[in-house]
């Protein structure tokens, strides 16, 4: 038997799209043609098990060996092989509906796998790398002849009676001169590792098994000295694919290991298992991520029955789930999968539900069942609940009941539970209630200690998504606002009706206002006479709260410009009822300045802004006042 003839793609112009336009990926041919081996084994499996296959089908595998003499690459299996009626039909007529439609719907092709998985061209990735493709084949069924094609690269093949006596299917390519990377046995095991690590056939990887005649049989025919193919490369039957009774703490941890061989132990995980409305499997692992904002958004490896896919999974995971790890398994997405389709695909935004849903309960039932715990781990999950009620607003409507707020004693709070604590000191004139924060206590323990003097609490906000999250409180707590604990003196903070009186005259204030003026001299700091409680520090510089945030959204890319090109501006509150101050107006004319200056910096110094040759000036000055 044998047969030429012309492969029934309709243009001869299809190699040379396939090696140009899917080059950039070409790696991703050693995938296909193992999956398509994988294939063949359990479709041959899934047969047996319905009765159609006569006798044991043994134990089945997929080899692939590489001879770098000879410059070829072998994928074999031992599955349902094929006929030659099959060979024209699966191989010879490329599964999509004529070049025309190919040639018009490539340009818009981003990257390979997307031309791959729209046209069926998965077999013919091989060409990518190949001048020449071989098929040795024997179908399982009773009676099949052995079959085998070659092509060269163009529309022509030859089918001929084939030389396998043992059912399955072996494909060898003779590599071409530009992909001679690929005889590499490091080259071929990274691939392997990262698309084959957990299929469910035994992978067998090595060099050829035939090497140069090692003498004469008996009949005088040369025999080959036999080279052990090294161990299976691949785990079969991966954490995923089993039930979660039937797994142990260290199993999860252990795989978690395996994946990220320099990581420490994660916080905990979630088993997803559901089989309706699509199917999906895989295991999240929450790690340790403290307040280092940072998306590592390769750490989820999306599969699709067991075979590696892509770790770019930000259309399947929610965006403020990026920073987990582990695995999502779902044969409902296509093997050949590009951005452009998992955007549109409906399953795909189903299963970004049930991730967030599944995330949602199992930090639910945490904090319910272990409440203790649940708080020893929230500077490390806390970052993911924030940015989830942030950006989600189902994941909100669950995440109110388990967000914490922490406090500057380090107590923790739910939404519930801060409210009630602090609703008797710190609803303002108007009813409104004001939560007061810090996001440096260190920095701005000045402040802090103020606010507590008049019985505020104050909250530590000081991650980075924290400005954020306070935009998103103010949003959804009814009559409720968040100030900085330094955006105020404290006895602006919250407004109340309680100010003491102004003890000092119209033109005493007047006169205190000049005297500041001239001693700071900077239009970025604005002064304004406040009467306060005695006991404040007699001036006090802030920042208004909305213009803080306006320019520190914009630093972090919020898309305010206007405000993130906004000079700095700064108020200068003088408190009135201060002795100093009184102190300052008795003073000879030289002595205001100096005093003012003095206690200007030293507001200055309170925030931080103090530096450089002011710094030395105020260390300077200070040693002559003494």
């Amino acid at each position: 038997m044998q047969e030429k003839g012309t492969i029934s793609i309709h243009t001869e112009n299809i190699f040379p799209i396939i090696k140009k336009f899917l080059y950039s990926d070409h790696e991703i041919f050693l995938r296909e043609l193992v999956s398509n081996a994988v294939d063949a084994t359990q479709k041959l499996k899934r047969l047996s098990s319905l009765g159609q296959v006569k006798g044991d089908v043994g134990d089945l595998r997929v080899e692939i060996a590489f001879d770098e003499a000879k410059k070829t690459i072998t994928i074999s299996d031992n599955g349902i092989g094929m006929t030659a009626e099959e060979i024209k039909k699966y191989i010879n007529q490329i599964a999509f509906s004529g070049a025309t439609e190919f040639m018009e719907k490539f340009k818009e092709a981003n990257d390979a796998n997307e031309i791959i998985g729209r046209f069926g061209l998965g077999f013919y990735s091989a060409f990518m790398v190949a001048d020449r493709v071989d098929i040795e084949t024997l179908s399982y069924q009773e009676g099949a002849d052995p079959a085998r094609w070659t092509c060269d690269g163009s529309t022509e093949f030859e089918l001929s009676e084939g030389s396998l006596t043992e059912r399955g299917t072996e494909i060898t390519l003779h590599i071409n001169a530009d992909s001679e990377e690929f005889l590499s046995k490091y080259r071929l095991q990274e691939i392997l590792d990262k698309y084959c690590r957990f299929l469910p056939v035994p992978i067998i990887f090595g060099t050829k098994t035939e090497e140069e005649p090692d003498g004469e049989d008996e009949e005088g025919k040369p025999k080959y000295k036999s080279v052990e193919l090294p161990n299976v490369i691949n785990d079969t039957n991966p954490i995923w694919t089993k039930s979660p009774i039937d797994l142990k703490d260290e199993d999860y941890l252990e795989f978690y290991k395996q994946l990220y061989p320099f990581s420490e132990e994660p916080l905990f995980w979630i088993h997803l298992n559901v089989d309706y409305p699509f199917n999906l499997t895989g295991v999240l692992y929450f790690p340790k991520v403290k307040n280092e904002f940072d998306f590592q958004r390769n750490k989820i490896k999306l599969y699709s029955r067991q075979v590696f896919i892509t770790d770019e999974v930000k259309d399947i995971v929610p965006e403020f789930l990026m920073l987990l790890h582990g695995v999502i398994d779902s044969p409902d997405i296509p093997l050949n999968v590009s951005r452009s389709f998992l955007q549109a695909d409906s399953n795909v935004k189903k299963i970004n539900t049930y991730i967030t849903k599944k995330v949602a309960d199992k930090l639910a039932e945490l904090f319910k069942n272990d409440r203790a715990g649940y708080e020893e781990k929230w500077p490390d999950i806390g970052l993911f609940v924030k940015y989830g009620i942030v950006s989600d607003e189902k994941f909100y409507e669950k995440a109110k009941d388990f967000v914490l707020l922490t406090n500057t004693e380090k107590k923790n709070f739910t939404l519930t539970e801060y409210k009630d604590k602090v609703s008797g000191e710190q609803t303002d004139k108007d009813d409104r209630l004001t939560y007061l924060y810090t996001t440096d206590p260190q920095k701005q323990d000045a402040f802090i200690q103020s606010a507590i003097k008049k019985g505020y609490d104050v909250l530590v906000l000081n991650t980075p998504i924290d400005n954020h999250f306070i935009s998103a409180l103010e949003q959804k707590l009814e009559k409720t606002s968040l100030k900085r604990v330094d955006s105020d003196v404290a006895d602006k903070l919250i407004k109340k009706d309680d100010n003491p009186p102004h003890i000092l005259t119209e033109e005493q204030s007047k006169q205190v206002k000049d005297i500041f003026d001239k001693a700071i001299n900077r239009p970025a700091y604005k002064v304004e006479l406040e009467s306060l409680n005695p006991e404040e520090l007699p001036v006090t510089v802030t920042m208004d709260e909305f213009m803080r945030r306006m320019k520190e959204m914009a630093q972090m890319g919020g898309g305010m410009g206007f405000y993130g090109s906004m000079p700095d501006n700064y108020k200068v509150v003088i408190n009135a009822n201060h002795k100093l101050i009184s102190k300052i107006l008795e003073a000879a004319e030289d002595g205001q300045t100096q005093l003012a200056k003095q206690a200007f910096d030293l507001a200055l110094l309170a925030q931080g802004l103090l530096t450089g040759a002011e710094l030395t000036d105020f260390v300077n000055r200070s040693i002559n006042l003494i």
